[in-house]
């Protein structure tokens, strides 16, 4: 790492919980496997994560640049972790703006 990607990596280090939102969402690069790689290792046993995904767990090992620091991150966040599987349509829907009958005219 150079230096401003080591201060960078430094500031995920402290936090009692680091939320990744979104994980999984493209197939990690090979510094980025390593770096999450790193990061897990270095937070295990002594602060917290919470990972969103669209993609199962199972999922997450194939989109590590090398299986073998997939399995081993994922095992120390396996160990004492919960899963919480969320089914049903996306709430994005309720968000979005609702657009009063008869001014769907004005929209064009």
């Amino acid at each position: 790492m150079d230096h401003s990607s080591e201060k960078a990596f430094r500031r995920y280090l402290p936090p009692e919980l680091l939320i990744v939102d979104d994980f999984a969402l493209h197939r990690l690069s090979a510094q980025q496997s390593s770096d999450l790689y790193d990061l897990i290792i270095e937070r295990h046993r002594r602060t917290s994560f919470v990972f969103t995904s669209n993609r199962t767990v199972d999922e997450w090992v194939g989109l590590f640049d090398d299986p073998i620091l997939a399995n081993s991150a994922l095992d120390r966040l396996a160990h004492g972790a919960y899963q919480v599987v969320i089914e049903g349509p996306s709430y994005r829907a309720n968000l979005a703006p609702k657009i009063p009958e008869g001014n769907l005219a004005e929209l064009h």
